[in-house]
């Protein structure tokens, strides 16, 4: 029976993601999700490899989702009083930079999956010592990668004029999504708060995971003048309140990169415990406590949160897919192979195995473990009986055996294997792919009925905040989670065969892109 949400204070969530917004509010006292709207989010492809979106779309997207949600609130007679606190939960690494005398962006926000940067990171690896992309690692936690916010900024400063000429004059603003959403939301050009928090910082190449600080030498590294970049802050803190808007003077307390508050969401709070969110990429993490473990297998060092000022900041090992959801939004809107996700299950289900098809969806070089920008997409395995069918199982299996890949790494580094996985995100409500990622892992996956883990972390983030308290994150006090368990239902040894297929075709999509086109340098050189 749902609480009575009359009298209970209620927390807000913008979940900011890379192919739609989404708000939804929740009852601090029962986790269940009380209104929510969402509005997609155009992704632009000016050339092969680039990835855009619209920091005004993004911000007006955020400003609709918030007014339809409180509209929702209206009609079931709930008090928006009762809201005591708004989270915002993004898509990290994207990156925007904008002018802080008029609130306008200097150039579209260049999106994680972007490749444009491929010459910049062979240019930044080439003048590290013993040409190592792993060479600011230790600080970081990271490779120097297309994935991270400085190579896009050092692009932007390199490529567009407008933003060169708005550094120098000391106009200019850089920041990942969470900055840009929170500079606007608390007052834009009247007052607007630039801050980060330690999560979305940690992703950007220029924060030393050890102080949770930026850091000097690594902005020298990139050429990246520091008085552009956001104040950074814990997780869970009052960092402004709501300038605009129906929910004006609520507190902004709670900031998280998307996959951090999946693992809140979660209850991921104890060392060893780990998540996969399934949306355009897939992401493993495994929580390692205060002390940041370094991986020896192509993983990811990352702050997962620190929920308070004066809290520690607690660490993560994390495994990145970059395409998951994806590879499902290129068979519909490429490939129109089918009308909407919902079908690529049916289709499937239909030819019921990939028939020795394997689809390797590289588009944007391969993330973990391999770190391969070079890498491009593969169908291989085709023959005259090969159809649709057994190409969209190929595509859920490739979702399946990348994380496949990710975990075994992570055993690796962690020496505990996982005894079962915890999954959220858009993908899970997909019955085929839950249980062929039992099949393909050979343990089972745990699925969560209530999906909304990534808005759900960070608002718990948010209402735990000091000074608003109306959240309680002590464990005996988190809400119990009801949840479905997909048991592994084939043989070991086929799961084994099917896997090392996998990573036969794998080695057929690396080193495809030994050189840029020289049109295609030419162009980014204008």
């Amino acid at each position: 029976m749902k609480a009575n949400t009359g009298t209970d204070p209620l927390v807000a969530a913008v979940d900011q993601g890379t192919s739609s917004t989404r708000f939804l509010v929740f009852n601090a006292r029962t986790a269940e999700v009380v209104s929510q709207h969402q509005v997609e989010i155009t992704q632009f492809f000016p050339k092969e490899g680039w990835v855009e979106e619209d920091p005004k779309e993004i911000i007006q997207s955020v400003y609709e989702c918030i007014e339809r949600t409180c509209e929702k609130l209206g009609q079931l007679n709930i008090d928006l009083s009762n809201i005591k606190a708004v989270g915002v939960t993004n898509q990290r690494e994207t990156t925007v930079v904008w002018d802080k005398g008029t609130g306008e962006p200097l150039y579209n926000a260049l999106v994680w999956l972007d490749l444009r940067t491929q010459s910049t990171v062979e240019r930044l690896i080439n003048k590290s010592p013993g040409k190592n992309k792993n060479h600011l690692k230790p600080k970081t936690g990271l490779p120097i990668s297309t994935y991270f916010s400085a190579v896009k900024l050092r692009w932007l400063l390199d490529n567009v004029e407008e933003v060169r000429r708005a550094v120098e004059e000391d106009r200019a603003m850089f920041g990942t999504v969470d900055s840009w959403i929170i500079w606007c939301l608390s007052g834009n050009t009247d007052g607007g708060v630039h801050i980060t928090d330690v999560s979305n910082a940690s992703r950007t190449l220029l924060f030393n995971i050890h102080t949770l600080e930026w850091d000097l030498e690594l902005c020298r590294y990139f050429d990246v003048p520091m008085d552009i970049l956001p104040k950074v802050r814990s997780s869970s803190e009052i960092y402004g309140c709501m300038k605009s808007s129906s929910l004006s003077g609520v507190p902004i307390s709670g900031c998280l990169g998307d996959q951090s508050a999946a693992l809140v969401g979660q209850m991921c709070f104890k060392e060893g415990h780990a998540k996969n969110t399934y949306g355009t990429g897939c992401f493993l993490l495994r929580n390692t406590g205060s002390k940041p473990v370094n991986s020896e297998h192509g993983l990811l060092t990352t702050v997962a949160y620190q929920l308070g000022r004066d809290q520690p900041a607690c660490y993560a090992l994390e495994g990145s897919v970059a395409i998951a959801g994806a590879v499902v939004r290129w068979l519909k809107d490429n490939m129109g192979i089918v009308q909407s996700t919902a079908e690529i299950e049916k289709l499937a289900a239909a030819a019921g195995s990939s028939y020795g098809c394997y689809f390797v969806p590289a588009f944007s070089g391969l993330y973990a473990p391999y770190w391969e920008p070079s890498a491009r997409g593969i169908i291989c395995g085709l023959t005259q009986f090969t159809n649709k069918n057994h190409l969209a199982f190929a595509a859920l299996e490739a979702v399946c055996f990348q994380t496949r890949e990710i975990l075994d790494a992570m055993n690796q580094d962690s020496g505990v294997p996982l005894d079962q996985l915890w999954v959220d995100g858009g993908m899970t409500s997909n019955r085929l792919l839950m249980q062929l990622q039992a099949d393909i892992l050979c343990i089972p996956v745990v699925r969560p009925t209530m999906a909304e883990s990534t808005a759900l972390g960070v608002a718990m983030a948010a209402g735990a905040a000091e000074g608003v308290n109306v959240w309680d994150l002590t464990a005996d006090h988190l809400p119990q989670v009801v949840s479905e368990t997909f048991e592994p239902q084939i043989n070991p040894n086929e799961s084994e065969f099917r896997f090392s297929r996998w990573k036969k075709a794998v080695q057929k999509a690396m080193n495809w892109e030994t050189i840029e086109p020289a049109s295609l340098s030419n162009d980014q050189k204008q």
